[in-house]
């Protein structure tokens, strides 16, 4: 008779696999930790540690409110990402990207970011009040890298299986960097206080635009999730709003006070981050699974 435990575990654990890496999640994760060549990290680099970390979920939701503040970036993905007629889609192009550009060999993380530079030098439009914008521009760039660096980083100091020193923060923010400007950002910030104050200097630009509600309406209460995953997928969104400047919050029409944070946001983000990183085994390093010569 099998282990009730161990049968609740993997079935969260194949729901959760199935939403984030998509079909055939086992030839997707030999391309990347089981190809040979060199990567761009090492094992014992902090991007290491947290890009594989089950807050990445927190802070992907976190991310996504943020950015949503620009209403360029959010103008862009309202318009060209399909995150509402297949936002899984876009989730698992998005966990690929994240896991090829920190694990994997170095040609295909490279080959891939050409990819996206192609895609985003035929992004372009107008916000909801006319300004051109395209999605090449550095200074967008930007912002999409400094909001996803923030969001994954303070996620995992809030939810991670540890907390990052103060040098070890300033190495995630500086081994992230690169390939934000690969992309085509240019001198991002190496440092966990210059990425706040890149953050503070956007504020001018920032505000909730009708798209941003909208998008907000649809990550916090029309979820595509189905209904055995939701209350999870709350309570990851309750610990990623917890983790968001104030003055996003007020933009976005959010809690605000601290009693949510402590008592409701904080532990709800935990507590979710944990089943999840219970449920889901740990990926084998690069190492682990590389062919034998």
């Amino acid at each position: 008779m099998r282990n009730p435990v161990e049968a609740l575990r993997e079935l969260i654990g194949s729901a959760i696999r199935a939403k984030v890496a998509g079909p055939d999640p086992e030839a997707r994760e030999a391309s990347i930790w089981g190809a040979e060549g060199p990567r761009w990290h090492e094992p014992s680099d902090p991007i290491w540690t947290v890009n594989r970390d089950a807050a990445m979920y927190a802070g992907g939701i976190r991310a996504l409110l943020l950015q949503a503040l620009h209403p360029a970036a959010m103008a862009g993905v309202a318009g060209h990402s399909g995150y509402r007629s297949d936002p899984w889609g876009r989730l698992q192009r998005t966990g690929e990207f994240i896991a090829m550009t920190t694990y994997g060999p170095v040609p295909s993380a490279e080959a891939l970011v050409a990819r996206i530079r192609s895609v985003h030098e035929r992004v372009r439009g107008k916000t909801d009040d006319g300004t051109p914008y395209r999605a090449s521009d550095p200074h967008l760039l930007a912002w999409v890298h400094a909001a996803e660096t923030q969001s994954f980083l303070a996620a995992y100091q809030a939810f991670g299986g540890s907390r990052l020193t103060a040098a070890e923060a300033d190495q995630y923010v500086a081994s992230a960097a690169p390939v934000g400007e690969l992309l085509g950002a240019v001198d991002l910030p190496r440092t966990e206080a210059d990425l706040v104050g890149a953050i503070e200097a956007y504020r001018p630009e920032l505000r909730a635009s009708p798209a941003a509600i909208d998008t907000v309406d649809f990550l916090l209460k029309t979820p595509p999730v189905p209904w055995p995953g939701k209350l999870g997928y709350w309570m990851l969104a309750a610990g990623a709003i917890s983790t968001l400047p104030r003055w996003a919050r007020e933009l976005l029409h959010l809690p605000t006070s601290r009693w949510f944070d402590r008592l409701i946001g904080l532990p709800l983000g935990r507590f979710a981050t944990r089943v999840a990183g219970w449920a889901i085994a740990t990926p084998k390093t690069a190492a682990e699974l590389r062919p034998a010569a």
